[in-house]
């Protein structure tokens, strides 16, 4: 199974507003840029994002280290969060989870690759994952820009 490394990013002028997402993929040496956005968004739903469209541009099973800054994306996966929402429906004291289609998105992807999820601090000295925010910050400009 191939081995990439993913990096992930969101951003968003005013939540909800203008958002862009960002990601670098990493397999043997080389790097692949990713970036997309939407107009009237979350800054949460373009961590997802994120995080959808790397692993959605993956063409086989892999096994994945993915790096994201977002501790609502790495702790609903690492903490178990979404497991429960499963069992529950996606709900959550008897209210729809937010991003729920976003979520099911994911879990699919989830079935079809092995994903660790790694937390880093964002705007910090992370090299990729501030290119990621550069990336989707540009997004986001670029859709507000357009409006």
């Amino acid at each position: 199974m191939k081995k990439v490394t993913i990096y992930t990013d969101g951003a968003c002028s005013g939540n909800p507003g203008p958002g862009g997402w960002g990601a670098i993929l990493s397999y043997n040496g080389h790097m692949k840029e990713l970036s997309g956005g939407d107009p009237a968004t979350t800054n949460n739903r373009m961590e997802l994002m994120g995080a959808i469209s790397a692993l959605e541009a993956l063409t086989e099973p892999c096994e994945v280290e993915l790096y994201s800054d977002s501790k609502y994306l790495v702790d609903s996966v690492t903490k178990g969060w979404l497991s429960s929402w499963v069992k529950q429906g996606f709900l959550r004291k008897g209210k729809p989870v937010p991003n729920t289609d976003l979520w099911k998105r994911l879990l699919l992807l989830l079935d079809r690759h092995h994903v660790t999820f790694i937390w880093v601090k964002g705007h910090a000295a992370n090299e990729f994952n501030n290119r990621c925010d550069e990336l989707a910050v540009a997004e986001w400009k670029s859709i507000r820009s357009s409006l």
